[in-house]
């Protein structure tokens, strides 16, 4: 029976290891399966080696069958494939700032002031990697559940910090989940309570959720989110002019169509008026093409089913033009403004080669640059919780902020200049 253990758990162990080094597809069905024991696996390879050190230590004794025998040789396998999977954690940082010299300019950097500059974080992120539910909020206040909408889902919570000189720039946060499911409090609390304590306002919002509210209803809500925002966040030391979208999986597909879309009546009923531009958008591994106009996925994606039954009013067949309406890449238009778009190597439910094709359609087409960062050995959702790639995409973030609010803030210059 130990044997038979040994062999089980060793062949678990190899395989999850296997998922955080190469992406499995196949099955579609297996998705989330592949994607959670790939982003646990590959996130804390080094807490995954003691675990797995610890169960094989104990089941030893079943080394003396030939079940136990292969058990071990797959555990051998995976922990060197584990030291590997850490190897390639320590390519986060130098691909990341590549990514923002590459896309803003090599000196991207100079633009920002010198306060800006002297909090960034230059490779301090090891200890955040064995605390990773810890967010230190000592130094920011939360408010929660502030009203923005009617809806009873029209709801968010506004990250400040406790001293600083307003008005500060503005992150507006989206959360992810299918569009069905997710809740402003359990994403991006590295990026909110790290930039929060560095000078800016975090919002974070939920929004009308799926099957119940069919698109573009989720869309509205961001609008109608960031609508209250310019209207209200000076009241909380914020600055109406200097806002940044960021959002992960739905939520970045969220808010790069609201980047896309700023002021369009046709998703701001009741409130047409209000100025919904930004400065800028992160979306993280956020869905770019809902007609698959490139055939990318193929068969094997169960997405378009999906989107069907439970997101959309109906069919492709049956709106096409609210399909490609829903599609970032076919809103991509020249007064877009900059974005950083960041996704995992990895990610086997959003592919990095429709991320691409949106880069490569955004660089072609807007006038505004893009900076895009594929994380190496990253999955969906790498950046839930603190961990080694998820310290360097909260200081991605927080340079490509401190570019675009630097950025924005030179230009209101100049036309107050202009008109004075």
């Amino acid at each position: 029976m130990t044997g038979w253990l040994l062999f089980v758990f060793g062949l678990w162990s190899f395989m999850a290891t296997a998922s955080a080094l190469f992406r499995f597809r196949h099955p579609a069905h297996a998705g989330f399966l592949v994607m959670f024991t790939s982003w646990l696996t590959g996130e804390y390879p080094v807490f995954q080696i003691v675990v797995q050190v610890m169960i094989a230590a104990v089941l030893i004794g079943g080394a003396d069958e030939t079940l136990g025998v292969i058990g071990l040789a797959a555990y051998v396998v995976s922990w060197a494939g584990l030291l590997v999977v850490r190897i390639i954690q320590s390519r986060a940082r130098p691909t990341a700032e590549r990514a923002l010299a590459d896309g803003l300019g090599a000196d991207y950097l100079d633009t920002l002031p010198a306060q800006r500059r002297s909090v960034l974080r230059t490779g301090r992120e090891r200890g955040l990697a064995l605390l990773p539910l810890h967010f230190d909020k000592s130094g920011i206040t939360i408010a929660k559940n502030v009203s923005y909408g009617r809806a009873r889902r029209n709801r968010l919570d506004i990250y400040q910090p406790k001293t600083a000189d307003g008005p500060l720039p503005v992150i507006v946060q989206v959360h992810g989940g299918a569009w069905v499911v997710g809740h402003k409090a359990q994403q991006a609390q590295p990026l909110l309570h790290r930039l929060a304590s560095n000078g800016y306002i975090g919002v974070s919002i939920n929004y009308r959720l799926a099957p119940k509210s069919k698109f573009p209803d989720p869309l509205v809500d961001v609008k109608r989110a960031i609508a209250w925002v310019r209207a209200h966040i000076v009241e909380y030391g914020g600055d109406p002019d200097l806002i940044i979208l960021t959002g992960g999986s739905a939520g970045g597909h969220l808010v790069s169509l609201a980047a896309l879309t700023p002021n369009d009546p046709a998703y701001q009923r009741g409130f047409e008026s209000a100025d919904t531009s930004v400065i800028g958008c992160i979306p993280f591994y956020g869905p770019a093409d809902f007609t698959n106009q490139f055939g990318i996925r193929g068969r094997i994606s169960t997405i378009e089913q999906f989107l069907k039954r439970t997101v959309m009013p109906g069919s492709i067949d049956d709106h096409p033009d609210l399909y490609s309406a829903m599609s970032p890449i076919d809103q991509v238009n020249p007064d877009a403004p900059p974005f950083l778009v960041i996704q995992g190597e990895l990610d086997v439910l959003v592919w990095r080669e429709e991320t691409r094709k949106f880069v490569e359609h955004f660089a072609a087409k807007s006038s505004s640059p893009i900076a895009y960062w594929e994380v190496p050995g990253a999955q969906h959702a790498f950046d839930t919780f603190n961990s080694l790639r998820s310290a360097v995409a909260v200081d991605t973030c927080e340079r490509f902020a401190g570019w675009a609010v630097a950025r924005a803030t030179a230009a209101r210059d100049q036309q107050a200049q202009q008109h004075s």
